[in-house]
């Protein structure tokens, strides 16, 4: 792990979250449920509804997926996010663990604790809490904020957050709600005596107070400095699940020209989603401020029928990817170069 330098460290232990949602093992590979996905939206043997947006259609069980649900009429909703995904999992995972089984981190009371959470998922954004706490967020994509306390954040697939807490004396559920979804998957702190939660206990932080990292602000030593774009690209986010097809510009990467930039620009993003499902649009090779609250991050959720501006500075040439964090719609064409001129 790579330490920075600033950091202050005011904890007495660190924790490394990963959460994440589980199709291996359960008789389907991730490529066999994108082709299921766009089998399911290519055929036209829908009711003749082929092209309708996600909006419109949701997402719901289809039959035949060995315990996993897929688009359909059955609708997946957040009321933070929108359209909350295409596929509903049979298990979301804390380290590699299910609810039923979960991990569990050892401490003592009024122990100082760094939580780094890490959303690997391929289609889930997840709502985070620790029972009995609350949640001082420190970090987000890696980069310090002002510290903002919180009963609950939300992150994106691809989004990170560090988070600090004081623990109390006992057992407390750490659960990772599948926003949208139902599910959900759970650690454990232990300090003290006490019995395990249930596996779909849900702490009553969950729908308090919730903080979307886009929203918090940089701190001053990594705020990016005022000025004005050089160069704006607006890229409008789009698709449907029938066909099922997820575009930027309306056409998908194959048939899309670069977004170009030069040496020491500075680039402005326009991230315009005209869908009703949520996309956490990431940028490589560079990381950007939110115009706004100035969060610098890599990975942005962009809500439905919003807007979302980000500015960066050009100072790392070559040929980068920005695409949607959702695997399966970067797969089926949310996705497009931007590239450096001489």
């Amino acid at each position: 792990m790579v330490e920075d330098r600033r950091e202050p460290g005011r904890y007495d232990a660190e924790w490394i979250v990963v959460l994440d949602d589980w199709v291996d093992g359960t008789g389907r590979t991730p490529d066999q449920v994108l082709a299921s996905l766009q089998d399911m939206g290519g055929h036209g043997d829908m009711g003749g509804m082929s092209g309708m947006d996600h909006g419109n259609m949701g997402s719901a069980p289809m039959a035949g997926m060995s315990g996993m649900s897929m688009g359909g009429m059955e609708t997946m909703i957040s009321p933070l996010l929108g359209g909350a995904g295409d596929i509903a999992y049979p298990h979301y995972l804390i380290n590699g663990r299910i609810p039923a089984a979960p991990v569990t981190l050892i401490g003592r009371p009024r122990q100082r604790v760094r939580i780094r959470l890490v959303n690997a998922a391929s289609d889930t954004a997840f709502r985070v809490a620790l029972g009995g706490h609350r949640l001082t967020v420190t970090h987000t994509d890696g980069f310090p904020v002002a510290p903002t306390t919180t009963d609950a954040l939300v992150l994106g697939m691809g989004e990170r957050a560090d988070v600090t807490v004081e623990l109390g004396d006992g057992v407390f559920p750490l659960v990772a709600v599948a926003e949208g979804k139902g599910g959900q998957g759970l650690a454990l702190v232990r300090t003290g005596v006490g019995g395990v939660p249930n596996p779909s206990v849900r702490p009553v932080e969950l729908d308090r107070r919730v903080v979307i990292t886009a929203a918090l602000k940089a701190s001053d030593d990594v705020a990016l400095d005022s000025r004005t774009p050089d160069r704006v690209h607006r890229l409008v986010l789009g698709g449907s699940m029938m066909p099922y097809r997820w575009t930027i510009n309306g056409a998908t990467f194959d048939d899309l020209d670069p977004l170009l930039v030069k040496q020491g620009e500075r680039v402005r993003l326009e991230f315009v989603n005209e869908t009703t499902m949520f996309h956490p649009m990431h940028v490589h090779g560079h990381t950007f401020a939110v115009v706004g609250s100035g969060a610098r991050k890599d990975t942005v959720i962009v809500t439905p029928k919003q807007t979302v501006s980000v500015d960066f500075d050009a100072d790392n040439p070559g040929q980068w990817m920005t695409h949607c964090h959702n695997i399966y719609h970067a797969e089926t064409g949310m996705m497009i170069n931007f590239a450096y001129q001489a």
